[in-house]
């Protein structure tokens, strides 16, 4: 008889340590992911009955929870909806919330992980359950100018600062309004889903991480930084200048901006190249590095990397090329080169870094109901990307490229800017995509910013980066400098 219920206790044993395994594997490794899942209505139901945190600019909320009459017990509002739908998203009584609603839900609900111990102090106490706040990197006077300078056009603007990689602008054109998505009639806020999935522009999809388009020229000073780090270039290294070169293996003709050669002599710099912003030169420099080390330097400033910061970063494209003509053209951003505006401030700030690429952030930190800090942000490299020689000679190129170049849009009085525009094509009959990065003051970087603008600005192809979207970053510039 002992024998049995030694036996019959040991089985009991293994099934109380196997449920107690598997809950705690459950609650503490695999919690988040279940409570981020859209399928996961009940978390969603559940949230609802806790006060949830805020989402806070600056320490004023531009995402809070206020009590209601109705079965939800709160109501979440958007007090600036417009100028932060980009950032906040949106938290709806139907389907997954958006943006950081949605990547820091757990935080929000007080349902992460690091929230287990309050939880059970709250079942205990039977105090009331609050979800903690999150402080982004956001600075108000940027994000207000961002959203103020790119106007009607449709495209983004994200500014970043090159030593810690917080992200302080972040704007998306088309914009929406959160509000009318987290209201608790299920069925207007369907109908106002349905309604901005069929806007044009869709300004659902947060473009300045989530669309991707070929970065035109501002992608040579990521080939000139593969240049100048293989130590077989200098800026005063020379290529063939015509007006027009036919691509190897090809009847495909390319051409500079111009139409003309690049400058007037029988050669070009790679110094001219960029700061006039020729296609040839930077062609016959894009065939004669190779498609392995223009990759390389590629993602050593991020490109065909999955960032989370911690909404999801579509990753920027340089897929390689085994064809010297796709190759020839990637050197100016074309091809099937594809990049984020995110990315492409990250290039500029990489550079205003001395070399060094900082890891993006949106998440400032985390504060617990009575506003203690339980997370804080912590700078993180990415990684070197260049040599500080090689940063220094890119910051001379973009500067002289704002000071005499094509990026002379850009310029402001009594500051130093660093920058490069680009125009990058599409179809054959398709408005271009006008792009501008770069940072300032060159000689001492605070801001690196990034301008995308679709649908060539409204002018078809008769836009371009200078005249578009350098303008937009000055403004934006400006506006930072003279807080």
């Amino acid at each position: 008889m002992n024998r049995e219920i030694k036996r019959v206790s040991i089985v009991v044993l293994c099934m109380f340590l196997a449920l107690f395994v598997s809950t705690s594997i459950i609650q503490v490794g695999v919690s988040d992911s279940l409570n981020a899942d859209g399928r996961n209505t009940r978390t969603l139901d559940d949230s609802y009955q806790v006060q949830r945190g805020s989402i806070l600019v600056a320490g004023k909320p531009v995402a809070e929870s206020v009590p209601s009459t109705d079965a939800y017990n709160y109501q979440r509002e958007y007090p600036q909806g417009l100028l932060y739908s980009a950032v906040t998203g949106f938290f709806p009584v139907s389907g997954a919330p958006t943006g950081i609603e949605g990547a820091m839900n757990g935080e929000l609900s007080g349902t992460s992980s690091d929230d287990f111990f309050t939880q059970l102090q709250n079942l205990m106490t039977g105090k009331h359950p609050q979800g903690n706040s999150v402080e982004l990197t956001i600075d108000p006077v940027a994000q207000q100018a961002a959203y103020d300078a790119l106007g009607s056009q449709q495209g983004a603007v994200v500014v970043i600062e090159p030593k810690t990689g917080r992200i302080l602008a972040m704007v998306s054109k088309p914009d929406f309004d959160p509000n009318t998505l987290a209201v608790h009639d299920v069925s207007k806020v369907d109908a106002a889903y349905q309604k901005l999935l069929d806007a044009s522009g869709s300004p659902l999809i947060n473009k300045s991480i989530n669309e991707l388009n070929p970065p035109g020229s501002t992608m040579k000073p990521v080939v000139t930084s593969a240049a100048f780090e293989s130590g077989d270039f200098t800026k005063d290294s020379t290529f063939p200048n015509p007006a027009s070169l036919t691509l190897p293996g090809t009847d495909t003709t390319i051409h500079n901006a111009s139409f003309t050669s690049c400058g007037s002599g029988k050669t070009a710099s790679i110094e001219t190249a960029q700061v006039l912003s020729c296609n040839i030169p930077m062609a016959e420099l894009g065939m004669k590095l190779g498609s392995s080390a223009i990759k390389q330097q590629a993602e050593a400033y991020g490109f065909n990397h999955q960032f989370s910061i911690p909404m999801r970063v579509s990753p920027s494209v340089y897929p390689g090329y085994t064809d010297l003509a796709p190759l020839a053209m990637s050197a100016f951003g074309q091809a099937d080169d594809k990049a984020t505006p995110l990315q492409m401030a990250m290039v500029s700030a990489g550079i205003a870094n001395g070399g060094v690429v900082m890891q993006p952030t949106l998440v400032q930190s985390v504060l617990t109901p009575d506003l203690q800090v339980r997370e804080s942000f912590q700078a993180k490299e990415f990684g070197r990307a260049i040599s500080k020689k090689t940063a220094d000679t890119e910051t001379q190129l973009m500067t002289e490229g704002v000071d005499s170049g094509v990026a002379s849009n850009a310029r402001i009085d009594g500051v130093e800017v660093a920058g490069k525009t680009g125009t990058a094509q599409h179809g054959a009959d398709d408005p271009y995509t006008l792009w501008f990065t770069g940072f300032a003051p060159a000689n001492n970087p605070q801001y690196a910013i990034a301008v995308m603008v679709d649908n060539g600005g409204g002018l078809g192809q008769d836009g371009d980066g200078n005249s578009v979207a350098a303008p937009i970053a000055k403004k934006v510039l400006e506006a930072v400098l003279g807080k």
